[in-house]
């Protein structure tokens, strides 16, 4: 189905009953972001606020709360944009099966932008506080665009060709701007829009930059594809939407950049080339807030918007949230791609439940050597590093990576690879440590912004210890440590004392001391992972909880030690358990929680004869 609008796409979805439309007046400020939340956990419908306070427009939400609904708003095109895909690389696919790539040709004209001279989107002109002002955190610092589509253009070289089309978080209001004149621009490491920016500043150059919000939902998705370099998103939308993008330049008296001429809002203006202003603090994937920092302002030049515009948005937090969806729909079109940019590399897998960046799961091959069975990782870590030299995937903090020519292993099931990995990986020797590197601009358990360290770990060959699934007894723990409790067979969780050290410290004493206290023969070993946690009963109640927990507050550098530690020929390693201090450190940023009274209210909406009633 090629949708023109995104109204056209919400009326499909109301006729199908994937939608339902809430009548009832709801705040922007919290309210809507905690009925998003609880109607996506209960895996229910999109979400059309016909009545949202302080706002002219309606707002929809959870277009893409689950992977059927996505797959039904792209039911015509999700097979030919996956053949693009694979043939973009691996173009020696067109001759090898000609015959299973029939429809091409038709995705590929649909992939071309069409150039017209104007477009619903420019039919009304308003100032920045009439959009609508979603806040969806109480510590938030202003209201955000969550699903902005982000649009530059190379200054050497203009046009849809230097194109980049990229979701940035979008401030709208709060910290230091200037009322309808300014809006923050979030734009993180590895990010298009940064190339452009660097080639302005560098020609003395503001760069003009306009943000869309709505349109077909193909754009939306377009902005957060990790797509093969040299692979437009305007392309990829058209393709995805079974319809070309109309691209018209901006009216007289903005800056005539290129517009979405279907989108239901544009901002238009431009950032110059060194000018900063503090943005955030924002609730974010990883269930923490991004703090506030210096962060591109964007000075605003003209609102537009159509007639008919609804604000669409998503709420971000703690996962599973609605870009859990979209990571499953990307991995759909991309999966099957990634032996080809990767050779050797036959799956990954960014962990949701661990905030995506901070654990990645990697099912490599050893092929080096053929004629006999490797015992000790060798293409493995080759393949590693191809996994960190790759786009959004160099932002990976743990890669953990297996063999399997054997097929047994499914790497969407993270019980089951983490206890193969843990049955074969020799702490002695498959540890391998990227120290003072760039990490995840959001991921705040490194040495400050963008800074941090990464570890691989390596498992191949045959098992060779066998997992412990009940807590060793007698067990003898230092002082301040206490309560084990078995996560899944093989990982041992264990409460520690709170943890005052700075980030610099080399290692927290606390980490050291646990450490120390046991020598090689200790029970504990048994165990070839230790998380060190705040409250263990929390980190072992589920996996979600135990990849949240250690994945995202641990700095592999500084947080990963073990039993019988010793350096030999400057690589790490340890005898006894591997173990990870994943208590909260006074450097990392705040987890995020609701405001009391506006889940009071929200709870009393959704009880029996509410109008939320049914909802979730």
């Amino acid at each position: 189905m090629g949708y023109r609008s995104l109204h056209a796409c919400v009326a499909d979805l109301e006729r199908h009953g994937h939608l339902v439309r809430i009548e009832h007046p709801v705040s922007p400020h919290l309210e809507i972001a905690a009925i998003q939340r609880r109607v996506y956990a209960a895996g229910g419908p999109a979400l059309l606020f016909t009545r949202a306070e302080n706002t002219p427009f309606p707002m929809v939400s959870n277009l893409f709360g689950t992977l059927p609904r996505a797959r039904f708003i792209f039911r015509d095109a999700l097979r030919g944009v996956e053949q693009l895909i694979a043939l973009k690389a691996d173009p020696g696919r067109v001759l090898k099966t000609p015959w299973r790539l029939w429809s091409l040709p038709w995705t590929a004209l649909h992939a071309l932008p069409r150039r017209v001279r104007n477009g619903p989107v420019f039919a009304h002109q308003i100032a920045v506080s009439a959009l609508p002002q979603l806040v969806s955190w109480p510590k938030d610092g202003g209201p955000f665009i969550t699903l902005p589509q982000v649009y530059s253009e190379h200054p050497e070289r203009p046009g849809l060709a230097g194109a980049n089309l990229g979701m940035y978080r979008v401030q709208l209001s709060g910290n230091d701007y200037k009322t309808d004149r300014e809006v923050g621009l979030h734009y993180q490491i590895h990010r298009g829009i940064g190339v452009h920016h660097a080639a302005a500043a560098a020609r003395g150059q503001r760069l003009p930059v306009n943000i869309f919000v709505g349109g077909p939902p193909a754009m939306t998705v377009a902005a957060v594809m990790p797509l093969p370099e040299g692979l437009s998103e305007l392309y990829f939308a058209g393709a995805l939407g079974r319809r070309r993008v109309r691209m018209a330049n901006t009216p007289l008296g903005a800056h005539g950049l290129l517009a979405a001429a279907d989108a239901d809002f544009c901002i238009c203006g431009y950032i110059e080339p060194s000018r900063t202003l503090p943005e955030g603090p924002f609730g974010d994937h990883l269930g923490y807030y991004s703090l506030t920092h210096d962060m591109p302002v964007m000075t605003v030049e003209r609102v537009y918007h159509r007639s008919d515009a609804i604000w669409p948005f998503t709420v971000v937090g703690r996962p599973p949230q609605e870009d859990t969806t979209f990571g499953a729909l990307i991995h759909e079109l991309t999966g099957p791609a990634i032996s080809s940019v990767l050779p050797g590399v036959k799956a990954v897998h960014a962990v949701d439940a661990a905030g995506v960046h901070p654990l990645l799961l990697a099912i490599g091959s050893e092929r080096y050597t053929p004629y006999s069975k490797p015992e000790r990782p060798q293409e493995l870590l080759t393949q590693a590093n191809a996994i960190l030299g790759q786009g959004q995937m160099s932002l990976a903090k743990y890669v953990l990576i297996i063999d399997d020519p054997e097929q047994a292993v499914n790497i969407h099931d993270v019980s089951a690879f983490l206890m193969h990995l843990l049955r074969r990986f020799d702490s002695r020797r498959d540890l391998h440590f990227q120290t003072r590197t760039t990490i995840d601009t959001l991921d705040y358990s490194g040495t400050g912004l963008n800074a941090g360290s990464k570890l691989v770990i390596a498992g191949v060959g045959s098992a060779q210890r066998n997992l412990p699934h009940e807590n060793p007894a007698p067990l003898s723990l230092p002082q301040g440590f206490k309560d084990p409790r078995v996560c899944l067979p093989g990982v041992l969780a264990i409460s520690g004392p709170p943890v005052d050290t700075p980030a610099n410290e080399n290692i927290e004493p606390g980490l050291l001391r646990f450490c120390q206290h046991f020598d090689e023969q200790a029970p504990i070993n048994a165990f070839p992972l230790v998380v060190l946690c705040d409250d263990s009963q929390f980190c072992a109640r589920n996996l979600d909880n135990f990849l949240w927990v250690t994945f995202t507050r641990s700095n592999p550098e500084r947080d990963v030690h073990g039993i019988g530690a010793s350096i030999v020929h400057k690589h790490w390693g340890c005898t006894g358990s591997l173990v990870i201090d994943a208590r909260a450190k006074p450097h990392h940023a705040p987890a995020l929680e609701e405001d009391p009274e506006v889940t009071a209210r929200v709870e009393a909406l959704a009880a029996k004869g509410g109008p939320l009633h049914g909802l979730y």
